[in-house]
């Protein structure tokens, strides 16, 4: 009787490599990437109530309190767009940002035991904590779609253009830069415990100076300069752009943005592997 022939075959080799991304191998691994996704969902609402719903009354709780205390009560502009909207549009790129940066950034800490148990590519945790936040991301970009035709209907100002094909880019470049600043984190967490607890104090600054719930046509030219320096404030400029069509077009800083992005992801990874291997001396 013949026996069956694997489908393939797992070879752990050293990382010879000071750089070492080694996608094929993480691909390989995909169906586990979609066990930590199923992981996260069933850990963050298993004994909820609402469950899933959370997905949906987060980001409307959130907007509803910006729109209040934004709005309403400090009178921030909003380019003329009904305030709900605005708030809620410019959300969504950054909570994926920031979910991304927060989840990621706990990846050895919070895993510890599983990797001193089996081998498996370290870097399919991240991407799947990227993966969970994007599921959320979406339904919050859905609410957005939804909210914009009804404001439509309503006989707002508001038009669909060619631009919106811009925004998978820019989700893309959000999803990178977010793995790529927590998995950066996530690397000095393993020697600076400290800075697990700062995470959420930087983000919450971090947010603030990007064009969340402002509109970058009233800060002075020299402050929208330094705003537009930071690599999350020309995405969410040109994505309210290309939904909303508010604000102008920042090429030039989207092109420093991508670059930007390109090094923390480069940098992440090399610290990644680096860190990995000191790490696993240690579980």
């Amino acid at each position: 009787m013949k026996q069956r022939k694997a489908e393939w075959d797992v070879v752990i080799t050293p990382k010879r490599k000071w750089y070492s991304l080694n996608l094929n191998e993480v691909f390989r691994y995909k169906d586990l990437i979609i066990l930590f996704v199923k992981r996260s969902f069933n850990s963050q609402y298993k004994q909820t109530v609402l469950g899933p719903m959370w997905f949906v009354i987060n980001p409307l709780l959130t907007t509803f309190i910006s729109t209040l205390i934004f709005g309403n009560i400090a009178g921030i502009q909003s380019d003329g767009i009904p305030y709900f909207l605005f708030y809620l549009v410019g959300y969504t790129l950054w909570n994926y940002f920031s979910t991304c940066v927060s989840t990621t950034s706990t990846t050895f800490t919070a895993n510890a035991g599983i990797m001193g148990k089996v081998y498996f590519p370290r870097l399919t945790m991240p991407i799947s904590s990227v993966l969970f936040a994007a599921i959320n991301m979406l339904v919050i970009f859905a609410m957005s779609i939804i909210t914009m035709i009804i404001y439509m209907l309503k006989g707002c100002s508001i038009h669909l253009t060619l631009n919106i094909l811009l925004i998978p880019i820019l989700m893309f470049q959000t999803a990178i830069l977010g793995l790529g600043v927590g998995i950066i984190i996530s690397s000095m967490t393993t020697k600076y415990r400290d800075l697990a607890i700062l995470v959420s104090f930087g983000l919450n600054l971090w947010m603030y100076l990007t064009p969340v719930v402002y509109p970058i046509s009233d800060l002075s030219p020299k402050f929208r300069t330094i705003i537009l320096l930071n690599p999350m404030s020309a995405i969410v400029q040109n994505y309210k752009f290309a939904l909303l069509g508010i604000g102008d077009m920042e090429i030039k800083y989207w092109i420093v943005s991508q670059l930007t992005t390109i090094v923390l992801f480069l940098i992440g990874v090399l610290t990644f592997n680096r860190v990995e291997r000191t790490f696993m001396d240690t579980v």
